[in-house]
């Protein structure tokens, strides 16, 4: 006569040894999807945005003008412009950027705009004259610009 063990799982059960063994299975897939996740997340694309973006070459600070208003008015603005190491001459020096392309961008940009727009969309037009002005300092795929800061932005 056997008698039924008392710590013996009942039908349908599992076994403490199998649920440990499938518990340990699941977390170790776990652990490498999330290993994965991390890699892939911080180390993947490094190459490629350091390759990206340009490398710092300079400045080059614009004389202020004054740019009449669409709706009367004007405005007096001036600009510096930040280049790559490819405008200034592959860090060699002597190199930069003259200020033609960028007035012209400025003249174009604001004459259309009005005198609210350029007191309530500053930061607006200024992204859409930085955009105007690195397209213009693009030479074959290669920007020679690389950023723009307002150096003197007065409204009258």
């Amino acid at each position: 006569m056997s008698k039924k063990d008392k710590n013996a799982p009942a039908d349908g059960e599992e076994t403490e040894g199998k649920g440990g063994k499938k518990l340990f299975l699941m977390l170790a897939v776990v652990l490498l999807a999330g290993a994965g996740a991390a890699y892939f997340f911080l180390f993947a694309g490094t190459g490629e945005a350091e390759a990206a973006a340009p490398e710092h070459g300079g400045y080059t600070a614009l004389e202020p003008i004054a740019v009449n208003l669409a709706g009367g008015g004007y405005l007096k603005i001036g600009i510096t412009l930040e280049y790559t190491v490819e405008a200034a001459g592959g860090g060699h020096g002597g190199g930069g950027v003259d200020g033609a392309k960028a007035y012209d961008a400025i003249i174009s940009t604001f004459s259309q705009a009005n005198p609210a727009d350029v007191t309530n969309a500053r930061d607006a037009l200024k992204e859409s004259l930085e955009q105007k002005i690195i397209e213009a300092y693009t030479d074959h795929d290669i920007p020679m610009v690389m950023g723009i800061y307002y150096t003197e932005y007065v409204t009258q």
